[in-house]
């Protein structure tokens, strides 16, 4: 067996292997079944390759979730974790229009598969060769071709181009780094705007604000409502200074704007919850827009500083945040809210919390009941005071 894993790469690339894959491609893979197919394969094909095929295909499969033509790229574990969702990159490369981009630490090449197909002049750089060796393919298989350069990304050569996308890692071999750190560390991404003038840096979604200057842009995306990352765009590429993005079945919405002031004083009135609740997405928490998301559907918030929006009549549809209507709002009192549910037909129970501290999760369990309804259980501060609602979603 040989250990030079491009060697490996390129005869798993070959004929035999391709035939392997496709082979695989259709097979059922799924608990008994992978032992026995390995077997049968192991019999016709070197045990290596059998092995390096299999786990080829597994990536393949995981990966579906992000990518629309996994079923013909190539991944490593390391590099499906790390590589952001296809709908996300096509939407970071639209940033670029017209630039050339050097994609540094380009990794499998989640986002140059992406700069490639919208028709950008891309360099990817990284220092590990199999992962060159893959991002080379995938961009292939996307219907273009990209430069690809090994070396440290220190030591790139920026001359002649006029757009950077740096993804730093923020895994060592031990797992992840503390929020915040990376390597390159953020201070270097962010001295590239010297060299480079537009860069795009990709961060993790608990980056700190303050981190970056104040005269940059930090966008958080969302699909759906799970929060996926954020990234910091240079004064050429900046819009607003903070954007909350969410990608959904309906497409790719934005909200931008000027973060709440740490004081909380927003000029958005604030009230007790009436008939609805609006929950924002965590993309519009992390940005502080939740104010321009209260002007946005006219709504208030129930606390200066609580990321929940309130009002009598239902709230406009928006991709912004998930409206629920109440159906008990009181002090927070949790030795009478199983009565509560009881008496309101609720079962099946979701906890939302901001604001108060306790286990989500514990305080679901002991709130489960037998009732026919399915409620959220919010348990949050109004006026400074602990306070409870039991919502329901009407869609």
């Amino acid at each position: 067996m040989d250990d030079d894993p491009i060697a490996r790469l390129e005869r798993l690339a070959g004929p035999e292997g391709t035939a392997l894959l496709d082979r695989l491609a259709v097979a059922d893979r799924d608990g008994d079944a992978a032992l026995r197919l390995g077997t049968a394969l192991r019999r016709e094909h070197d045990a290596g390759l059998v092995a390096d095929a299999m786990a080829q295909a597994g990536l393949r499969d995981r990966a579906a979730r992000k990518f629309a033509r996994a079923a013909r790229m190539w991944f490593t574990r390391d590099g499906l974790e790390q590589a952001s969702s296809e709908v996300i990159a096509r939407h970071r490369a639209a940033r670029f229009a017209g630039r050339a981009v050097v994609d540094l630490c380009c990794g499998i090449g989640g986002d140059l598969v992406s700069l490639v197909a919208a028709g950008h002049d891309v360099t990817g750089v990284d220092l590990d060769p199999v992962h060159l060796w893959m991002a080379d393919r995938n961009a292939a298989v996307h219907g273009g071709s990209a430069r690809t350069v090994r070396c440290d990304v220190r030591d790139a050569d920026l001359s002649g181009t006029d757009g950077v996308f740096v993804d730093p890692a923020r895994r060592t071999g031990g797992g992840r780094m503390r929020t915040g750190e990376s390597e390159p560390p953020l201070d270097w991404c962010l001295e590239l705007e010297r060299r480079a003038g537009a860069v795009g840096i990709k961060a993790a979604p608990g980056i700190d604000h303050d981190t970056v200057p104040p005269d940059w842009e930090i966008e958080f995306l969302a699909l759906g409502r799970e929060l996926k990352e954020a990234c910091a765009w240079s004064p050429a590429l900046a819009g607003a200074r903070t954007r909350a993005t969410v990608v959904d079945d309906d497409g790719v919405h934005d909200l931008h704007g000027e973060p709440d002031p740490p004081d909380g004083d927003t000029g958005i009135a604030v009230g007790e919850p009436g008939a609805w609740l609006l929950d924002p997405n965590p993309a519009v928490t992390r940005a502080g827009l939740v104010s321009a998301l209260a002007r946005a559907t006219g709504t208030a918030r129930i606390d200066p500083r609580i990321a929940f929006l309130t009002g009598d009549d239902e709230p406009p549809a928006t991709p912004f945040a998930r409206p629920l209507r109440v159906l008990d709002s009181r002090p927070w009192d949790q030795k009478r809210l199983p009565r509560l549910l009881r008496e309101l037909d609720v079962g099946a129970v979701d906890v939302r919390r901001r604001g108060l501290a306790g286990d989500v999760e514990a305080i679901a369990r002991k709130l489960r009941g037998r009732g026919s309804r399915h409620a959220t259980v919010v348990m949050t501060r109004v006026d400074d005071r602990p306070w409870g609602l039991v919502c329901v979603d009407p869609r």
